[in-house]
């Protein structure tokens, strides 16, 4: 089944207003690559001000909080990045993992909440090193998949991002091989809770993706883009990625 490719931004904590220059080639890029979805994810101070740079580009959140309101101080509701110009957001990155101490159950917790003021939604899953040297990365993606993914998941509007937390920022990237079969595993997972229609939902590939490995990565089964994030930073990094995408295709 052909499912068309995204590529998707994270710019993480990085960027300020001057940075948004960047946005002008990326945006050209996806005008001239039109097989390709792309969207970039940039902090929240920015929303507003990217989205009325590059109107036609999609905008996201890099994350949201569970509740629309309330004393929960320094976070930002899923109605207020909306406002702002998002149309997306990333929930259960492996850096609020790791760094906020966040659970699958908060992923599936804010995920909910962004779906239910029309947000789509990025959700990431994905093992630690030491996970996968004991031979359990399978077993604790697909734990984090069940206990993330929202009871009304859809392809409408949820892509799951698979990213081995031990490859983020790293330079560091596993097998095709080893891609290739937890893309797999992640699709059976989905098609186990959701049935036929998770043939229909993207699952993208994060974790150090360059313009260099690109194709490789994205010629694979089951891989339907890529959740990039230093190289998307830069039109110079990000562009040759969906330049790659766009060679690739659906598949």
């Amino acid at each position: 089944m052909a499912r068309r490719k995204l590529i998707a931004g994270n710019w993480k904590m990085n960027g300020t207003l001057a940075s948004l220059a960047e946005l002008d080639g990326i945006a050209a890029a996806a005008v001239a690559n039109p097989g390709v979805d792309v969207s970039v994810a940039v902090p929240a101070t920015l929303i507003a001000p990217a989205h009325a740079r590059v109107p036609n580009l999609a905008v996201g959140a890099e994350d949201v909080h569970e509740a629309d309101s309330g004393a929960h101080t320094g976070c930002i509701s899923a109605p207020m990045v909306l406002e702002a110009g998002a149309s997306f957001t990333i929930v259960g990155h492996s850096e609020r993992r790791g760094d906020q101490h966040e659970t699958s159950h908060d992923a599936f917790m804010k995920a909910a909440a962004a779906h239910r003021h029309g947000l789509g939604v990025i959700l990431c899953v994905g093992e630690l090193e030491a996970e996968r040297a004991a031979g359990r990365a399978e077993r604790v993606v697909q734990a984090q998949i069940e206990k993330s993914l929202p009871d009304d998941a859809h392809a409408d509007w949820l892509t799951l991002a698979y990213e081995p937390r031990w490859a983020i920022g790293t330079g560091r990237t596993p097998t095709m091989d080893d891609i290739a079969a937890m893309h797999a595993i992640a699709r059976a997972k989905l098609r186990q809770m959701i049935g036929d229609t998770a043939l229909d939902m993207r699952i993208l590939y994060g974790g150090s993706v360059t313009g260099d490995n690109a194709a490789e990565i994205l010629s694979l089964d089951n891989v339907d883009g890529a959740l990039v994030g230093g190289a998307s930073l830069t039109a110079a990094k990000f562009v040759p990625i969906i330049e790659a995408a766009a060679r690739v295709g659906g598949r």
